[in-house]
């Protein structure tokens, strides 16, 4: 998946606001105290209407010309920050009804957003502005800054959908600069000669001024791209010079790459322009896309676009071809939708594109066309705001209209087929008249008000803090998010605490049906996680109603156990979203047959919560979780399932009477209280989490995980987030049954065992000094370090009540999962450096032969290769990298450095050793080891198909070579010539005046016995009227013997005849097979210089000569090389030569 991000935005009408003009509005120096509901809607009204102020690109003017008023806010928001904490403490233990908690939950998220809002999208984007343009910002330049400024925050967002590389174009109109000043339009010039559009390029295209940055490094971590590019744009004096003209507009596009066609290069990264080497005339237009043209290739041909060859993204087509489209149409503004229409709807394949072209700078263009990909238009003030995802956007808008690239039913009679294509007018953006939409066949599509979205998110929930990755940061938030659970539904009465759910969470009419005992049956259902957090629920109702109860997918119970009637049934349906289409299924099937239905949920109002009689809310609505795998979810569900469960106990049963019952129950309650701060407890475990998983995770192929009692439900959980972060098919067994199943696996085993009673803690002990014994590797997470000898590794987390220990248990498996995720993706950066070095040298140098590339880069091959062979030896590998794979590798590790010699390279692969076979198969080879060790973390891993181009080039040319030409034709096999032989002969085309013809032979047997033979099987030229020796007498012997016998090339003169020839063996599978004889005619003589690269090449006979004259005497001179005729240089013995220099 790739990210794409873009602005246009226009010069804005409104006068930036004053802080006295603020302050004579709102009354910001009143205290701040926070009692009850009624202060905090005081607050929002007046936050609101700041937010007002301070909005667009006025309200950063504003802070821009008073940075104290910008730190005076943000010490407000801050004191404001600390009172909410203060206030949510009090919720805790406060008795609400739910509407009036829900209430209150919604007021503190909008003031909790509007807090957040003024110090990271207002001061924090101010400030970063002003960075940006290096101390030069002007009210003139405020427009085009804020515009760079969100696109490179919309960068960094959408970066978990790739961030191999990214880049951001502006395209520059009314930038004033004066063209006929010598120093700038040098500076242009120079920058415009980058035909490979890398970061920096720019381009005068009419009126409007491109300006290119791009970065490409596949090694780094989130948020290392988005630096670069802002350093780039702030250290560029053309670029700030620019921006200073009265009049300055800009439309700027921005992208994040996930390679999957072209290599990981500054001139693969988008946005990508329509220059070809063929099209200096064209128009020029810049794209960025999402997705694959499965027709690049025939688009190419057809297009006869000579694109330069460090380009080889399948994109690079969408600007070409649109710039060609608009050449047809006359170049004219009112054509760029038509030429884009026509350029969009000539690609296959599912794909979002934005472009903007010089012939309507002040356009930007949008197609979105298939499933897999998305764009979203926000309307903010004054501007436009395109994103891949609405967390994109959401720093500057939350309202957006969402593109749909699918059919849709309503248009199947007014359109030909699925995708819509929106043009942006500059002159009303923000607003839907500047929105024309059309389809792919032209027919006008109008946008209704109603299509209109708001955000539910914010920035405040999408950003990572100082955390390195979404999911590490959710798992953080888990125990704020359990405590917010219980609030509101927790109280103490007394001495004693009790569970209070309202009408709304838990309606009386269940309670009746419960307490006449008209339920027969309860069914928890979910999917995935959510099916697992209601095990716990399931178990707590078994251990304490006498209702039967059952936990099951969703998809189990409507597949397989509902029943005609189920008014006497209670379905309890959990679910993060309220959207998951299984469990609303169920739900509909359950309900159509009489079952109460009560939800668990997070989203309020969704279409779960409007399904059931009664809706217990998870924590405050806004759980947003980032990561592919969900974790915060798991323990909110869990926490609202005991309050359910006990809420069920009391209907069911009566409320606890026996002192016994009521101090468990105390017990129970306070446990769940004091929770979030033992999981907090368990968080500072997490360096010794990571030890063990970067000791064991990496190393053992096979995984498992085991609990009994409650901890089979944070084994389950554990699994599954092993499996999503790890790619692991890993069993979660009872701990007691694993010994009976699989232990010959010799598996890394993780042991839930928290919470155990002293029998029941010893049997856990004696199976785990049983899976030690089978080899096994067993980590234990128990609250009692001391009790398991065997255990290879104890993770320690604190004690708590017996029904909740699982919960601490599972938190340590999600770390656990974190940092094993990482420890495997870590061993993938050996194969990510050397990739990205081949890679680099390609883009700096594109003429490299192979095997230049292959010195250049020894030294990272070494370093790679040591530590491969290393992590080899010590099994490191063994976990993740498949056997094929690593035996690959490792082969040609030992080829690339020269280990193994190139002519062993047909026996191991079947194809004739070449340095750029070898580094295609390298390159080939690492991305198989990249792509099998990678571990996203934050997404789910994406099969790139990233190719790489060029490195066989320097072969190919050798090929074209004039006497490498003669011998192919002569019908000798391309592969049957080692690369050492291609080499000389490389060399000896330039000795070679003409080839006169050619004899092939066939050798039959073995050369290294004593009869072998040969066979003519073809002449040509003027061998055909030639009689061979070989007719009368086959015997393979002399010269052509000695050629079959070293396999090397070889220059030689009939010794009865006097013809000059080349004697070229045949070489399959090491052995030689054939001889090819070249009759030719040599130059006189060569220069020095010509004279020295042959015999450099041929039989290293140049450093032979050196040598041996060296020996005797003080100098060798060269020069000589020019007098001696070429024929006495390639065929007449050293020790003769010799004499030529010493007379």
């Amino acid at each position: 998946m790739c990210g794409i991000i873009a602005i246009s935005r226009r010069k804005t009408n409104r006068v930036a606001p004053t802080r006295e003009s603020i302050e004579g509005l709102l009354d910001l120096e009143q205290s701040f105290a926070l009692k009850d509901l009624t202060d905090i809607k005081a607050l929002i009204e007046k936050f609101l209407t700041l937010k007002k102020e301070l909005s667009g690109v006025a309200g950063i003017k504003c802070l821009l010309r008073d940075p104290p008023f910008g730190q005076y806010l943000e010490r407000i928001c801050s004191n404001l920050e600390s009172e909410i904490d203060q206030f949510e403490l009090t919720l805790v233990s406060a008795e609400f009804g739910s509407d009036e908690l829900e209430e209150i939950n919604r007021d503190l998220i909008e003031l909790k957003d509007l807090l957040w809002h003024f110090i990271y999208d207002r001061v924090r984007v101010a400030i970063a502005i002003e960075e940006l343009s290096n101390g030069r910002s002007s009210d003139d330049s405020v427009e085009v800054l804020t515009s760079i400024q969100e696109v490179l925050t919309g960068i960094d967002r959408l970066e978990v959908r790739g961030r191999d590389s990214a880049g951001l174009h502006i395209m520059l109109v009314n930038h004033g600069l004066d063209l006929t000043d010598p120093a700038i339009r040098l500076e242009i010039t120079q920058r415009s000669q980058d035909l490979n559009y890398g970061s920096g390029a720019v381009r005068e295209a009419g009126e409007a001024l491109s300006f290119v940055y791009k970065v490409a490094s596949e090694i780094g971590e989130l948020g290392d791209n988005t630096r670069d590019l802002r350093e780039s744009i702030r250290t560029d004096g053309l670029l700030q010079a620019a921006l200073q003209a009265p009049k300055i507009r800009a439309v700027v596009i921005g992208h994040s790459r996930w390679a999957s066609v072209g290599i990981i290069s500054e001139p693969n990264a988008h946005p990508m322009n329509s220059e070809t080497l063929n099209s200096d005339q064209t128009p020029f237009v810049v794209a960025a896309a999402n997705g694959d043209v499965d027709n690049f290739a025939d688009l190419k041909e057809s297009g006869n676009l000579e694109i330069p060859k460090l380009i080889t993204s399948d994109s690079k087509v969408i600007p070409t071809i649109m710039a060609n489209e608009l050449l047809e149409l006359g170049e004219s503004t009112t054509e760029v939708s038509e030429a884009f229409r026509k350029t969009v709807s000539s690609l296959e394949g599912s794909v979002a594109i934005v472009a903007n072209s010089a012939v309507a700078p002040e356009k930007l263009t949008l197609a979105l066309r298939g499933s897999g990909q998305g764009l979203y238009v926000g309307l903010a003030e004054d501007a436009f705001v395109i994103a891949s995802e609405p967390y994109g956007l959401v720093e500057t808008t939350n309202e957006y209209l969402r593109m749909n690239g699918e059919s849709i039913e309503s248009r199947k009679n007014l359109v030909s087929g699925p995708g819509e294509i929106i043009t942006l007018s500059l002159d009303n953006a923000g607003s839907l008249e500047g929105v024309e939409r059309i389809s792919y066949d032209g027919t006008p599509l109008p946008i209704e008000d109603k299509e209109v979205v708001k955000a539910e998110i914010t920035t405040r929930d999408i950003d990572r803090r100082d955390f390195p990755h979404f999911l590490l940061k959710e798992i953080f938030e888990a125990p704020e998010s359990f405590r917010k659970t219980l609030r509101g539904n927790l109280f103490k009465k007394g001495e004693d605490l009790r569970v209070v759910l309202t009408e709304e969470e838990f309606p009386s009419s269940l309670t009746k049906k419960l307490d006449r005992s008209e339920i027969n049956k309860i069914y928890v259902i979910g999917q995935g996680t959510a099916a697992v957090a209601g095990q716990a629920l399931s178990r707590y109702l078994n251990e304490e109603t006498r209702i039967p109860t059952e936990d099951l997918p969703a998809t189990e119970l409507s597949g397989f156990r509902l029943s005609v009637d189920m008014s006497n049934d209670l379905v309890i349906a959990i679910s993060q979203s309220g959207t998951t289409t299984d469990t609303n299924r169920t739900v509909d099937l359950a309900r159509t047959r009489g079952a109460c239905v009560i939800s668990i949920v997070n989203r309020r109002n969704s279409e779960l919560a409007q399904k059931s009689e009664g809706v217990i809310y998870t924590s405050d609505g806004r759980d947003i979780e980032m990561s592919v795998a969900s974790t915060k979810a798991f323990y909110s569900q869990v926490a609202a399932g005991f309050l359910l469960g006990i809420t069920i106990s009391d209907a069911a049963n009566g409320p606890p009477k026996e002192p016994m019952q009521i101090e468990r129950r105390n017990s129970l309650l306070n446990a769940l209280i004091e929770l979030p701060e033992k999981m907090a407890e368990v968080l500072l475990e997490q360096p010794n989490i990571q030890q063990a998983a970067a000791e064991l995770a990496p190393s053992r192929r096979h995984w498992a995980i085991v609990g009994n009692g409650s901890n089979i439900i944070a084994a389950r959980e554990v699994r599954i987030k092993l499996s999503e972060l790890c790619y692991k098919s890993i069993a979660a067994d009872f701990t007691e049954d694993k010994k009976h199943i699989d232990l010959s696996a010799e598996p890394m085993i993780l042991i839930c065992a928290t919470g155990l009673h002293d029998s029941t803690e010893a049997d856990v002990a004696k199976e785990v000094a049983i899976y030690k014994a089978h080899k096994g590797a067993p980590i234990v997470i128990s609250d009692n370090v001391g009790a398991y000898p065997s255990a290879h590794r104890v993770i320690s987390v604190p004690k708590t009540d017996q029904k909740l220990a699982f919960v601490l248990s599972a938190m340590a498996g999600h770390l656990f999962g974190y940092e094993a995720a990482l420890s495997i993706d870590a061993q993938a950066n050996p194969f990510r450096e050397t990739r990205s070095a081949i890679e680099k040298q390609l883009s700096l140098n594109p003429r490299i032969s192979a095997q230049e590339l292959l010195d250049v880069l020894k030294p990272t091959l070494e370093e790679a290769a040591n530590k491969f062979f290393d992590g080899l030896r010590s099994g490191e590998y063994n976990g993740s990298l498949e056997a094929s794979t690593a035996t690959r590798m490792a082969v040609l590790f030992r080829y690339a450095l020269g280990t193994i010699p190139l002519d062993s390279y047909q026996i191991d692969s079947g194809k004739v050793g070449t340095p750029a076979t070898v580094l295609e198969d390298l390159n080939a080879a690492l991305t198989i080891g990249i792509e099998e060790l990678t571990r996203p973390i934050d997404a789910i891993k994406h099969q790139a198909k990233t190719v790489t181009v060029g490195i066989s080039r320097s072969d190919e040319e050798l090929i074209q070579l004039s006497l490498i030409t003669k011998v192919i034709e002569s019908g000798m096999p391309r592969d049957r010539i080692s690369y050492r032989n291609l080499r000389n002969l490389a060399a000896l085309d330039k000795a070679v005046e003409t080839t006169l013809g050619f004899i092939r032979y066939a050798i039959e047997g073995n050369p290294k016995g004593e009869n072998a033979q040969l066979h003519v099987i073809d002449k040509g030229g003027i061998a055909r009227d030639l009689a061979s020796r070989t007719e009368r007498d086959p015997k393979l012997r002399g010269s052509k013997h000695l050629v079959a016998l070293q396999q090397d090339v070889m220059v030689a003169k009939g010794r009865h005849d006097g013809r000059l020839i080349i004697l070229i063996p045949e070489v399959k599978d090491k052995q030689s097979v054939g001889l090819t004889l070249m009759h030719i005619q040599l130059r006189d003589q060569l220069s020095e210089q010509a004279a020295r690269h042959v015999l450099q090449g041929y039989q290293n006979r140049y450093t032979k000569i050196f040598d041996y004259i060296t020996e005797t005497e003080p100098t060798f001179r060269s020069d000589i090389l020019s007098t001696i005729p070429v024929e006495n240089l390639l065929i007449m013995p050293i020790e003769e030569l010799a004499k030529l220099w010493r007379a």
